[in-house]
Parts: structure tokens; C-alpha cells; sequence
């Protein structure tokens, strides 16, 4: 960990080190009860000693098999318990989600002209073309700003 085990420990430092004994649970390395008691300590502990005590007897993770991260998150509890492809992979679906509602109501609004005063310019198609052109474009080539 570090040098200084008197340093106090961040959030940050919990959470890496309740990932890394989470890991090591679905590895079988301990139990689910150990984990729970692990898991207590890690989030009492106030020092970076008191979380190597933690870990002590646990081996080092692979860091060969480990995934490279492009940027590096930030820490809350939440984003430790959703990977980064799968934030994507909601983002994209709730932007799809959102243009679909709103070309069927354009759609539905359209057909209902229609069918009251006769043949109506497809205006609609000015709202979802675009949009659904730029989301298309997104899912295809993703997002290279770093934002969904």
C-alpha cells in the first residue's frame, strides 16, 4: 500500500480494498462471512496499516488480467458496484429510450392530423431524423469526449 502505514486512509482507499477482498470472495479465497467481518474493518479503519492488516493474508490481485481503465473513475460506492461498459451500455439505452417516446408521440400526433384534416406534411421526420442520425452515429463510433 504505502510506505507510511500512518497515513490516513481515503474513501477511496476502502472502497479499492472492499472490491479487492469482494474479488477475492468469488475466487473462494474466504468465505461470505469472512467477507462481511473483512468488510467491517475496511470500513472502520482509519489508516493505511489498518487496511493492509485487513488484506494481509490474501495474495496480491493478477494485475495481468486486470483491465486497463482509459480514464480513472470516480470513487463513490455506486460506481464501485457498476463497471464503466455498463454505465455506457445504460447511457445508450435511455438515449434510444428517450428518442423512441419522443418520435412516437411526434408519430401519434402526426397520425391523428391526418386522419382529421387530410394529408399532412411528415414534419415529424425533421425531429427524428437528426436525433436518431447523431444517436446512430454515437452507438456506432461511441462517444469520444468521454461523456455518453
Amino acid at each position: 500500500m504505502a510506505p507510511n502505514p500512518d497515513i490516513r486512509a481515503s474513501d477511496a482507499d476502502r472502497d479499492r480494498v472492499a472490491a479487492s477482498l469482494r474479488e477475492h470472495c468469488a475466487l473462494g479465497r474466504i468465505t461470505i462471512d469472512e467477507l462481511q467481518e473483512r468488510l467491517e474493518s475496511v470500513y472502520g479503519a482509519k489508516t493505511l496499516g489498518q487496511l493492509q492488516e485487513v488484506t494481509s493474508d490474501l495474495p496480491e490481485e493478477d494485475l495481468y488480467q486486470l483491465p486497463v481503465p482509459a480514464t480513472q473513475p470516480k470513487s463513490t460506492a455506486s460506481a464501485a458496484k457498476v463497471s464503466s461498459g455498463d454505465l455506457v451500455t445504460q447511457r445508450m439505452r435511455a438515449m434510444w429510450g428517450a428518442w423512441a417516446t419522443v418520435s412516437a408521440i411526434n408519430v401519434t400526433i402526426w397520425l391523428i392530423l391526418m386522419a382529421t384534416t387530410g394529408v399532412v406534411y411528415p414534419w415529424w421526420i425533421w425531429v427524428a431524423g437528426p436525433w436518431g442520425a447523431i444517436l446512430l452515429m454515437r452507438t456506432i463510433f461511441g462517444d469520444r469526449h468521454g461523456g455518453c
